[in-house]
């Protein structure tokens, strides 16, 4: 079957990518993992001995450069409904965090401790329909972001995309009430036509509750 035009553009731009071409050169599992380098280099999020949780973690970028910039310390832990082709040094968890046995899992790998980083680069599938398209980007944002409420020690951080539109402004309120600082990101590796932005929120105020605990 003949590509459309509009995917023929698309496999030319991604191709053409440089940040898909430095990704292959230095053996990085996605473009991706730029974005988070350079939130890691103007923030320092990533400090010897943390434990860090990466949802959506399939391919696998952020969960790699998280690895790297840890050294032999701490642990990361990926969750992806997708599979995943293991990295060395990190847990990979397959399956939906809303689900009681995968908490129960996670519960298990984290031996009763909580969390330092939860990383966030979720995003759904686009349909093209704007609106649906922002509430399903929305929602899984929520859905980050109850996690880290839950599963973060109280001072922790947590990064995470959003998409520029409905209930965006809502959201950082709620990161506000939440964290003693939030500040807005847009990494250079993200295409600027695009509506990503990334909301960084640090300092939890206050752990809202124990893990395992009230997540219905």
């Amino acid at each position: 079957m003949a590509r459309s035009k509009s995917s023929s553009r698309w496999l030319k731009e991604h191709f053409d990518d440089p940040y898909v071409k430095r990704a292959q050169a230095e053996g990085m599992r996605s473009r991706a993992v730029f974005k988070l380098e350079e939130v890691l280099e103007k923030d320092r999020l990533i400090k010897p001995g943390m434990t860090i949780v990466d949802l959506g973690a399939a391919p696998g970028g952020w969960s790699q450069l998280a690895r790297q910039r840890l050294g032999e310390s701490g642990k990361v832990i990926a969750l992806d409904i997708l599979p995943m082709v293991g990295l060395s040094g990190v847990d990979f968890m397959q399956g939906d965090f809303r689900e009681e046995t995968v908490l129960r899992e996670l519960e298990s790998m984290l031996g009763g401790q909580k969390v330092d980083l939860v990383l966030s680069d979720m995003a759904p599938n686009m349909s093209g329909v704007a609106l649906a398209d922002q509430i399903r980007a929305m929602d899984l944002c929520d859905l980050a972001r109850q996690f880290a409420l839950d599963w973060l020690t109280p001072g922790g951080s947590f990064l995470v995309k959003l998409f520029q539109g409905a209930g965006f402004d809502d959201y950082l309120k709620n990161l506000r009430a939440d964290f003693s600082r939030v500040t807005m990101r847009k990494p250079k590796a993200s295409r600027a036509r695009s509506r990503e932005v990334y909301a960084l929120a640090t300092g939890l105020k206050s752990a809202s509750r124990q893990p395992g605990e009230n997540r219905a």
